[in-house]
This record gives C-alpha cells, sequence and structure tokens, in this order.
C-alpha cells in the first residue's frame, strides 16, 4: 500500500503541503499511523500546475526514498502552485520497483495517483489492454496496475476535448471502477481490491476511497478545507477550517494535530471537488 495527498486551493509553498507538518506527507513515508506497515520507502512521486505560464503539470518523481531526498526538500521551499499531488510507495509484493512505476502517473493534463492494489491483475491485464484506444495503450511505460488503471480512466473519457467539467471526470471514474470490477468478475477472481484512487486536471478533482468486497474497510482517506493553510515555523493549521472552501487538502492521513478538522471520507465514497472548490460526495456503490 501507499499514501498519497492531494491539494487544490489558495496558491501555497510546496514546503507548506510536503514537508513542515507534524504528520507530513514527508513523515508517512517512514512513520504511516494507519497502516500496519509504517514504511513507504520504495521511492516517490510529486506533480504540481502552473496555470500562469503553463497548463500541463510538472513531475518529479525518484526512487530514492522521500525522507532521504534532499533535492525534494530543496525543491519544496522554491515552489508554490494552487493544484499538488504527491504520493508515497509501498509496492505490491511482485511489483517491480523501479522510476517509471512512481506515481503520479502524468497525461496530456491529467495527474493520477491510486494507494491500493487490483487484485489478481494478471488474470485481466490483457482483456485490460485490448479494451484501449491506441493512444492509451501506448502511453503506458511502466508495470503498475495503477497505471493501467489510469488508462482505463482516460479511455472512458469522451474524445475530442481538451478540458472537461468535473462531472465527465466523476462519470469517467465510476466507469473505471464498473470496468474493473465487471472484468473481475468474469475472471473469477475471488480476491478484493483497493481503489483509493485520485485524478486532476489543474481544475477539477476527483478522489475515491472504495474496495471490494463491499464488507472490506478500504485504506484510510481523509479531507479538511479551510480560508487558508500555512506553517509558521513548526506549527501549520488551516484557517477558517471547515467554513471557507478556498483551499482543500486530501491526504491518506491527516497531516496536522488538529484531528477534528479532518474529515474522514465513508469507505464507498467519491469525493468531486470542482473548478470552484464546490464538494460534491457521491455514494459509488449506487451508481455502480
Amino acid at each position: 500500500m501507499c499514501r498519497f495527498l492531494a491539494y487544490k486551493g489558495k496558491r501555497v509553498l510546496l514546503a507548506d503541503i510536503l514537508t513542515r507538518p507534524c504528520h507530513s506527507l514527508i513523515k508517512q513515508s517512514y512513520r504511516a499511523k494507519m497502516r500496519e506497515e509504517p514504511l513507504n520507502g520504495d521511492g516517490f512521486g510529486l506533480g504540481w500546475y502552473d496555470p500562469v505560464f503553463d497548463p500541463f503539470p510538472g513531475l518529479y518523481t525518484s526512487l530514492t526514498p522521500a525522507w532521504a531526498d534532499r533535492n525534494l526538500y530543496r525543491i519544496a521551499e522554491k515552489l508554490s502552485s494552487p493544484c499538488i499531488f504527491a504520493h508515497i510507495r509501498a509496492a505490491t509484493p511482485g511489483m517491480l520497483v523501479s522510476n517509471v512505476n512512481c506515481h503520479p502517473f502524468k497525461y496530456g493534463p491529467f495527474l493520477w495517483m491510486h494507494n491500493g492494489y487490483i487484485g489478481e491483475f494478471s488474470k485481466i491485464k490483457r482483456l485490460l489492454r485490448n479494451s484501449l484506444k491506441d493512444p492509451f495503450y501506448h502511453m503506458i511505460e511502466g508495470t503498475t496496475d495503477s497505471e493501467h488503471a489510469f488508462a482505463v480512466f482516460l479511455n472512458e473519457l469522451p474524445e475530442g476535448r481538451e478540458r472537461y467539467t468535473a462531472s465527465e471526470l466523476t462519470q469517467a471514474m465510476t466507469a473505471t471502477i464498473l470496468r474493473l470490477n465487471q472484468w473481475a468478475k468474469d475472471a473469477g477472481i475471488k480476491e478484493g481490491s483497493n481503489f483509493n484512487f485520485a485524478v486532476t486536471d489543474g481544475e477539477n478533482m476527483v478522489v475515491t476511497r472504495y474496495a471490494t468486497p463491499i464488507e472490506k474497510t478500504p485504506e484510510s482517506l481523509y479531507y479538511t478545507y479551510g480560508s487558508d493553510f500555512s506553517c509558521t515555523g513548526d506549527t501549520c493549521r488551516m484557517e477558517n477550517p471547515l467554513k471557507n472552501k478556498s483551499s482543500i487538502i486530501i491526504s491518506s492521513e491527516p497531516v496536522t494535530e488538529e484531528h477534528d478538522n479532518w474529515i474522514e471520507i465513508p469507505s464507498g465514497t467519491l469525493l468531486e471537488v470542482n473548478e470552484k472548490n464546490d464538494l460534491r460526495m457521491i455514494n459509488i456503490r449506487e451508481e455502480l
């Protein structure tokens, strides 16, 4: 399993999101609190947007454990962004540990990351790949089930468009999970799956907390929002928490000590954030 964090809102210094909080994603790379195994040291990735210069995201990935990469700290102290994706990896047994397998994955304006796994993925891999349109078949560089799920998502989007609404991203995400579930059923797969997916185009964001079978508890996932998130020294906090949606953080684990300001995303739920930072919660099971 892995841990990830997504941010959308006012432009923020990456260090305030990634390295300075008391339980930052970087600290979770060696001391996760909500996993049986606290280490997430099989690489990391960072994606960010700067719409003033470019609608497409920047991307930095490394096989170095996040806690040991000095360049990550240097970058985080100098870059700011209104939309950030970050991921620390604990590779599924049998999955190759390589740079191309580090999340987030990038295609056009999109970033994608996954905390979880597709149960017995090898049994549906060929069927999945054969279902893809050529651009999405050829975009896959690594070996992870996560990147393949990203290709399915892209395949489900309406063709010939440069931008999409939040609702369209939600529809494609729901269709992706439906297809993965149906392929698993058709293949007679008994092992469950964990689908904590996150996708953004820099303006809209969709995140899921979902697992099969339905009685299984998915990996942890929380969110908070407020007017502004920043750090002063070692103290990081969200201003006007749960009252103003100017800044939104979605994280596998709360990154601050103020746990009352964090809301656990219910099992079987999709959280949609549109370009205005309006939030919509959807019961995925009712949609499938």
